[in-house]
């Protein structure tokens, strides 16, 4: 058996993280703690086909923080694709919702790295809106 539960966990972690900070005022000492759940050389695809990268989705949440009253993400079907030494590959399905009613619904691919201490961070993710 794979045990992905390390991947599964940063995941729901990162997503509480961003979902507070996207919906509240936070201290901005949050937002350097958030992304160093990111590698410096951090990839993104968006669901609409915009590639981002450490610098891009730095300055996405700083723009952000704050500014979706009532945002709230679900997840679910967290599942594992591969797992090695060096990381994993994991994916998931992510509905997203806000205090206006604007709904999204996406399936996501995100790359892991597993650092020398142990710490898994975020090295490339897909984003896939759904169709309702």
């Amino acid at each position: 058996m794979t045990d992905y539960t390390e991947y599964f966990d940063e995941v729901i972690q990162a997503h509480v993280a961003i979902e507070q900070w996207l919906a509240e005022e936070r201290d901005a000492a949050e937002l350097e703690q958030l992304l160093t759940r990111f590698s410096p050389q951090f990839s993104m695809v968006s669901p609409l086909g915009r590639v981002l990268d450490f610098a891009a989705l730095s300055e996405l949440f700083l723009l952000a923080g704050g500014k979706k009253l009532g945002f709230r993400i679900e997840l679910s079907e967290l599942r594992g694709i591969a797992l090695h030494e060096g990381g994993a590959t994991v994916s998931y399905r992510e509905q997203q919702t806000d205090a206006t009613g604007l709904h999204s619904d996406r399936r996501s691919t995100v790359v892991f790295e597993k650092q020398v201490d142990g710490r898994v961070i975020w090295r490339h993710l897909q984003e896939t809106f759904c169709k309702e």
